[in-house]
């Protein structure tokens, strides 16, 4: 019998991805105290800061020199999806807005035609360590709309469909960032996104099992990609046994059958219909073609897409201010 598995790959980084999806990195970085400027309290001695993606003393610096993160960068043509699991992400962006998420908070944001946007991990803590955990998924545009309007959504974690399996035993809890479960979620984040239409089937499941708990996915369309990433623990799909920080590509017109032992399972799970075009991506810039490519670029050293209104490349918000969205007209969005 079929165990419906097409093939099974160890998680690099970043991990493996299938059409829609283009990109999909799991950070978790054990950062120390934070100091005055929530940088890391410990010498960085040893460290490329700039381009640091050597995890020593059990984090990394990444592009960051004084904070962790990823100051100002460009993107065009494509969504990203920034799941936090633990610790802060502080945005800013060149529309001028400004963000603080955590706590499973989600930031939906669509490149379109042009955004500079930085993500920095604040240490807000200067009496204990600082983990991040955090998510991030590059979601596909197509071809008609690739130059739309950039913007972003700020999806607070207690606005997130969570889902129990509801059957008796242990719990399963999914958190349905995108996509439904047998009818629960379904929300629509990005009216121009590939998964705003119910007929592409996207799903973006975060999903934590307790042990000894088991839950299916229903069978989708048959040529829709489906992706378990199990990162904690093994799992068993269908019969087969996937170790702990390994994929398994799945035939999605079969049911999915997942079991974890006796220490649980986290995973996740990204699902689509592929749009099927053509995929030139050079750096942040993902279109259709090198001719886009070259005009994206272009574009970019013509305009800055706005320029860049904060004072450093990587500014980072007060330490004491709790999470908040200011959008760029101004309205601001609290979770609390």
């Amino acid at each position: 019998m079929s165990t419906g598995i097409k093939y099974i790959k160890p998680l690099g980084f970043p991990w493996v991805t299938q059409d829609p999806f283009l990109f999909c990195v799991h950070h978790l970085d054990h950062y120390p105290e934070g100091n005055a400027e929530m940088g890391p309290k410990t010498p960085l001695h040893g460290r490329h800061l700039g381009n640091d993606f050597t995890l020593k003393d059990g984090f990394r610096m990444y592009h960051g020199k004084k904070v962790p993160g990823f100051p100002a960068h460009p993107h065009r043509g494509f969504e990203t999806i920034t799941i936090v699991e633990q610790g802060f992400v502080d945005h800013s962006d060149s529309l001028g807005a400004t963000a603080r998420f955590a706590k499973g908070d989600v930031q939906w944001m669509t490149a379109g035609s042009g955004i500079q946007h930085s993500e920095m991990f604040p240490l807000v803590h200067q009496d204990k360590p600082n983990t991040l955990e955090i998510f991030q998924i590059w979601l596909n545009l197509p071809a008609r709309s690739k130059l739309v309007k950039p913007h972003f959504k700020m999806l607070w974690s207690d606005t997130l469909a969570v889902i129990a399996d509801g059957r008796p035993g242990p719990e399963v809890r999914i958190v349905a960032i995108a996509g439904s479960h047998y009818g629960y979620g379904g929300q629509v984040h990005s009216r121009t996104s590939w998964a705003a239409d119910p007929i592409n089937h996207v799903a973006v499941f975060r999903v934590d099992m307790q042990p000894g708990a088991a839950f299916s996915l229903p069978p989708a369309p048959v040529g829709v990609n489906r992706s378990v990433y199990v990162y904690d623990q093994d799992l068993e799909i269908n019969g087969a046994l996937i170790a702990s920080e390994h994929v398994a590509e799945m035939e999605a017109g079969v049911v999915t059958r997942m079991k974890c032992g006796s220490k649980g399972a986290k995973l996740l799970v990204l699902q689509g219909r592929p749009i099927g075009e053509p995929v030139v991506q050079y750096g942040p810039f993902v279109m259709n073609s090198e001719r886009e490519i070259e005009e994206a670029y272009r574009d970019f050293e013509k305009t800055q897409w706005g320029g860049w209104p904060w004072p450093s490349p990587d500014p980072v918000h007060d330490r004491n201010r709790g999470r908040f969205a200011v959008y760029p007209d101004g309205r601001v969005d609290t979770p609390d």
